[in-house]
């Protein structure tokens, strides 16, 4: 139960926990998104000349940073309201701007490379499978048999002539000559699922870092103007 005196802590308790749930969301995702099977062996067998490595760990050291930096604006915007702290709303508007700052770009990268991560997943999955075709590599025979039993399809229709010699080295038993189970149209179909989440995760994080600086915003200029903040529980209704 809230008395009057802590009426204002108690109305953002429950934004406070907005943004905490939020930066808990985007670590989560970032989490699984790095550590997952499918992503962390793609990442492990793509070539250093590949892009697929680069945006890999570039999008999970960026998810960290952001969810810290949403949580901690959080925290700061709940102790300066609780503390009644100029210096304290400042530094939590000034993580919200900081958030905002890194969540356009993204947006804004997602939206103009929309095909990349996709793309250059699919050519470490077309390396792999050249390299098992021509027999080059043993080690390539396993990595691709990883990633069959990963996703769960089997091989791919290729312009170079017959792949059934590939299917039978390197796929499940039960996926074999399945209709529609190529697997550079599986990685497509998850990778555009997988994107299409992130990317509407985006929207609602800038939506809230928009809203959490209108709000600390607002919190800073009462403090500063308003006298009555540091008359609490003294209010005479006219």
């Amino acid at each position: 139960v809230c008395t009057q005196q802590e009426l204002l802590p108690c109305k953002s308790l429950p934004e406070t926990l907005l943004f905490q749930l939020l930066g808990l969301s985007i670590a989560t995702l970032s989490t699984v998104t790095h550590y997952g099977l499918r992503f962390a062996l793609i990442s492990n067998v793509s070539l250093d000349s590949n892009a697929y490595r680069v945006i890999h760990h570039t999008a999970f050291y960026f998810g960290i940073c952001l969810s810290m930096t949403l949580i901690l604006a959080a925290l700061l915007s709940s102790a300066a309201t609780v503390r009644e702290s100029q210096c304290l709303t400042a530094m939590g508007f000034f993580c919200f701007a900081l958030a905002f700052c890194g969540l356009i770009p993204a947006a804004c990268w997602r939206y103009t490379h929309s095909t990349e991560v996709e793309d250059s997943m699919m050519d470490v999955y077309d390396f792999v499978y050249e390299e098992v075709r021509r027999n080059i590599s043993t080690f390539r025979r396993h990595e691709l048999t990883a990633i069959h039993e990963a996703f769960l399809c089997c091989g791919k229709h290729s312009p170079f002539g017959d792949t059934t010699n590939v299917e039978n080295k390197t796929c499940p038993p039960n996926k074999m000559h399945d209709e529609g189970q190529d697997c550079l149209q599986e990685i497509q179909d998850f990778l555009k699922k997988h994107m299409d989440f992130v990317f509407s995760l985006l929207g609602i994080a800038i939506g809230f870092t928009v809203y959490g600086m209108i709000l600390t915003s607002f919190l800073w200029f009462s403090i500063h103007f308003s006298s009555n903040l540091y008359r609490k529980g003294k209010y005479i209704l006219r």
